[in-house]
């Protein structure tokens, strides 16, 4: 009975050493596999900086606006057809270290990335079309080129309020987020690390 009693505490013991050693090897490995996924993050972070700015999306829209003017009792009334791009962005520097993270459970690195940058509108110049009403007061008058001076400035600002529509800037985040994940995971797939990337932006947080 002791002989078995013995047998039974010995292979306790060897398991234990077997699990424990195991368990420490898949330590020193989850740590190893952190180092190096730390340093290629923060190597493609240092890259990214070096561009400044991404931009990941660039969309056109069309402005149509129309302003009247009246004077000596006359009206004149101009229309104008303005087209414009505009180029959602990325500050890279914005991107601070700690806005990247690894979770060595499930085996991805996060980035959280700053809001987007609209710029411009870009005035496509060659594609503005005008016309209006109000011969007499436009002919006699600087009317025309008042008129058309104030509806390039109401068309800028709508261009930029179509940029800011729902469907435009959901296509550009997903355009930002892609570009983001590439930009870590080619590195971290030429180590041969197996993880994903997932960018998102702040008010993105907790959300599945």
């Amino acid at each position: 009975m002791k002989k078995w009693i013995g047998l039974g505490v010995l292979a306790l013991v060897l398991f234990g050493a077997a699990f424990g050693g195991a368990y420490y090897i898949q330590q020193m490995l989850n740590e190893k596999v952190t180092g190096q996924v730390e340093t290629i993050a923060t190597s493609s972070l240092t890259g990214l900086k070096e561009q400044a700015r991404l931009t990941p999306f660039v969309a056109r829209f069309v402005a149509v606006v129309t302003t009247k003017q009246e004077r000596l009792g006359l009206t004149a009334e101009r229309t104008m057809i303005l087209p414009g791009l505009v180029r959602y962005e990325i500050d890279l520097n914005a991107i601070k270290r700690q806005d990247v993270k690894w979770d060595e459970k499930t085996k991805t690195l996060s980035v959280r990335l700053p809001p987007l940058i609209l710029s411009g509108p870009e005035v496509d110049l060659n594609g503005i079309r005008t016309f209006g009403q109000g011969g007499i007061l436009l002919s006699l008058t600087d009317a025309k080129a008042t008129l058309d001076e104030a509806n390039k400035i109401r068309g800028q600002a709508e261009l930029l309020i179509q940029a800011r529509e729902a469907v435009p800037m959901r296509l550009a985040r997903d355009a930002a987020r892609n570009a983001i994940e590439r930009s870590f995971a080619m590195p971290l797939a030429a180590a041969k690390i197996k993880a994903s990337v997932k960018a998102h932006f702040a008010d993105e947080e907790g959300q599945e």
